[in-house]
Order: C-alpha cells, then sequence, then structure tokens
C-alpha cells in the first residue's frame, strides 16, 4: 500500500523561486519508525534551562563579526572541491576532533552535470558503542557558480549558520554526554535505554545541485550515505545491544532531525510528518517555555521581550495526513523508512540563493534563540543532567578554590 505526499522540490536554479508542487508515492513508514515511535521527553527545570541558556555564551560561537567564532570560519564560498571547501571540512573534523568525538569522513565520487567531482560527508558520532543514535544534520558546502561575482557566494543561511549551531551544540553538550557515558560504563545509570542512545552529528556534502535540481543534480552526499548505512550490517558484538540480527547502520538511527535556511529573523517552520508531530510539538514547547522566562531576551530587540516575541513555529491543523515536503537532504533516508523532523524556513528567506545571503542576512538574536531552542530540545531529548554543567563553570572552580584557601 502507498500513501501520497504533496512535495515542494528545494529548485536551485539561480533565479529560481518557483516552488514547484508534484505528488510522489513513497512507501510508508518502516517498522524502524514504528519501532521506536513516540516517547516521553522529560522537561528540564527552571535552574537547568538557565544554565544552558548561559554555559557556555550561546551567540560566541554565532556571531559572524568574531573571526574566531564557528560562524566566521564557515561562512567563506565553500562549493566542493575547492580549497575553501576543504578548509571548512577540516575545521569541523578539528573542532569535533578536539571534543574527543569520532570521526568518520565519508569519501566518494559521483558524476555531476560538470564532471566528477569529490565529496566528502562529516559523521561525528559521540559514542559510537552505542546501539541507538538521534542524528542532527546539515549541509556544509555552498552552490557552485561558474562565474565571478556569482561564485563568491557564501550561503550565510543555507548552510552556515545551521552548520555553526551544530558546533555550539556540541561544545554545550560534550561534558553532559561524556558524564552519562561515564555513569554508564561504571554501572551507574538507571535508564539504560537512553543511556545506550548517542548524539551523532552529520554534516552532508553536495547538497546543493550544479546546474539544476533533478534527482542525480542534488543531494550527492545524502543520497550516497542513505545507500551506504542501508548496506552495512553490525556485527552483533560491535554494539552494546541491538534490535535484531540484521541490523544496518540505518536501522539504528531514531531520528534524523534536519537543520536549513535557517538565521534570517523570524522563519516559520512547518511540521511535515504525522510521525514526529509529537516531537515537533516538543520543539515548540521549548520555544515557549524559553520564550516565557525571557531567555530570548537580547540587547534592545523588542522583539525577543516576554509577551513580544512571536513563535517561529506554523500551528499543526491536527490533519491525519502527512503534508508533504520540500526536497533536501533528508529525502533518501525517508524513502528509507527513517523518521524525519525537517527544520527549514518555508518560505525560504528572501535571499535563498543570491550574493545577498551573507553575513547581512544574519539576525544575531534569531541565531541566538536557535541555539538555546536547540540546546534545551536537545538535551531534553537526549535526557542530560545539565546540572553537570554548572559544577565545571569557571565561577564555581572559583568558589571551591576560595573556600579551600580559607
Amino acid at each position: 500500500m502507498n500513501t501520497a505526499w504533496l512535495s515542494t522540490s528545494k529548485c536551485h536554479s539561480f533565479h529560481s523561486f518557483l516552488f514547484l508542487f508534484v505528488v510522489f508515492s513513497l512507501p510508508l513508514p518502516s517498522l524502524q519508525a514504528s519501532f521506536f515511535g513516540k516517547r516521553t521527553l522529560p522537561s528540564l527545570t527552571s535552574k537547568e534551562i538557565s544554565i544552558l541558556t548561559t554555559t557556555p555564551d550561546p551567540l560566541k560561537n554565532l556571531d559572524p563579526h568574531n573571526p574566531a567564532s564557528h560562524l566566521a570560519k564557515i561562512l567563506i564560498p565553500r562549493a566542493p572541491e575547492t580549497d575553501n571547501h576543504t578548509f571548512v571540512r577540516n575545521y569541523i573534523v578539528s573542532t569535533l576532533k578536539a571534543l574527543n568525538w569520532h570521526i568518520d569522513e565519508d569519501q566518494f565520487t559521483d558524476v555531476t552535470p560538470i564532471g566528477q567531482k569529490r565529496f566528502t560527508n562529516v559523521v561525528a558520532t559521540k559514542d559510537p558503542s552505542a546501539s541507538r543514535r538521534v542524528v542532527l544534520s546539515a549541509h556544509f558546502d555552498s552552490k557552485y557558480f561558474p562565474t565571478y561575482p556569482h561564485n563568491q557566494f557564501v550561503g550565510a543561511t543555507d548552510s552556515a549558520a545551521p552548520c555553526a549551531m551544530m558546533l555550539d551544540l556540541a561544545e554545550t553538550l560534550n561534558p553532559l554526554l561524556e558524564s552519562r557515558m561515564k555513569q554508564f560504563q561504571d554501572g551507574l545509570e538507571d535508564d539504560d535505554d537512553i543511556a545506550d542512545m548517542t548524539l551523532q552529528l552529520v554534516f552532508f556534502d553536495g547538497e546543493e545541485a550544479f546546474v539544476d535540481w533533478t534527482d542525480t543534480d542534488s543531494i550527492y552526499g545524502a543520497r550516497h550515505l542513505a545507500e551506504k548505512w542501508s548496506t552495512t550490517y553490525i556485527q552483533p558484538h560491535n554494539k552494546r545491544r541491538l534490535m535484531g540480527l540484521h541490523a544496518t547502520e540505518l536501522s539504528t538511527i531514531e531520528h534524523l532531525i534536519l537543520l536549513d535556511l535557517l538565521g534570517a529573523p523570524q522563519p516559520l517552520i512547518r511540521s511535515y510528518y504525522l510521525d514526529t508531530a509529537w516531537l515537533f510539538d516538543a520543539m515548540v514547547s521549548v520555544e515557549r517555555r524559553l520564550g516565557d522566562s525571557g531567555a530570548f531576551t537580547y540587547d534592545k530587540e523588542k522583539g525577543m521581550a516576554p509577551g513580544s516575541w512571536r513563535s517561529y513555529f506554523r500551528p499543526r491543523t491536527g490533519k491525519t495526513s502527512n503534508y508533504g515536503y520540500v526536497g533536501d537532504d533528508h529525502v533518501p533516508f525517508l524513502r528509507r523508512g527513517v523518521s524525519i523532523l525537517h527544520i527549514i524556513a518555508e518560505p525560504f528567506p528572501h535571499v535563498w540563493h543570491t550574493l545577498q545571503d551573507d553575513i547581512h542576512a544574519l539576525d544575531l538574536p534569531t541565531m541566538r534563540r536557535w541555539n538555546l531552542i536547540l540546546r534545551v530540545f536537545m538535551c531534553e531529548y537526549l535526557h542530560l543532567r545539565p546540572g553537570d554543567l554548572e559544577s565545571r563553570s569557571p565561577s564555581k572552580h572559583r568558589e571551591r578554590s576560595d573556600s579551600e584557601l580559607a
């Protein structure tokens, strides 16, 4: 039995903003998606949320004016097989290696309309031995343009800012993930099911079309990785626990969350899939709690103050069928039954695929707000304990040192 899906293609012609609506016939979600299903996400306390919103500074790594920030390092033209592309990939890898994440650089070649190209997906996993993982992803390449000045396109919202958000999240949650890994190894974790899940970050290469968006000229990295993981079987002794004897790398994904076209002010985000509507609602809940607490307040930005901020999320209609999808890196995984949460601005930012998608397209309060939402949302999803961050903060260390001296 098939179900009809309404699709909006992320058409990548330079001046094309026309959304093409096409009806696709896709298989129903696989046993994998129904097996994991909906589960409880415990809400953090106000104190725990306060810790996450301040430790570390939620804007430091997203400030494009700070040359040492993650965003500043990524915000350069980075089309595949260019020196800048290699620089950005190496920066992502070195940043995550410094945090002791396991890195897999998934290299491959593919035929494009302008010849054969080499691509490299960057897959970073905090605990490779965990039997399940939630994947947070974005593409790190920028769109290829053959001539000047268009070849200076930096793709600030598409998707330099989402990549910087992912690196910031890795730094923020790293001590919490390490603390839980140690507790699990020491036999102190009371919820083995949650402890056996890890966070994986995937930076897709080759998302952008080289000429026009088609099934073969787009999402090169995602197509390759989905196929590779669907045919890579895991030996039982390689994971702590597995669902069955024939588990693949793909089947151990609990959810794949894809970020795209974020960083411009007041985006609108839609819920596309029934099986992740509850997860969409959980992110909406995080936004509401943060906004009502005053956590979004930034400088003199009145639109972020309690009672004044507007939600980034479109209200769900309670429909009994899937809305459809925007063609993006998640599609090859969706077609193989992976449960998807797609966080993409729709309509697209007005600067999409123009040279104006640069530093001026980004809004600091908006990016800061996304960082806070992602920190709390992923922390609740993974059942992490933000109190571990407080114990590692410099002020706490100073207090202990002062008391010891006394």
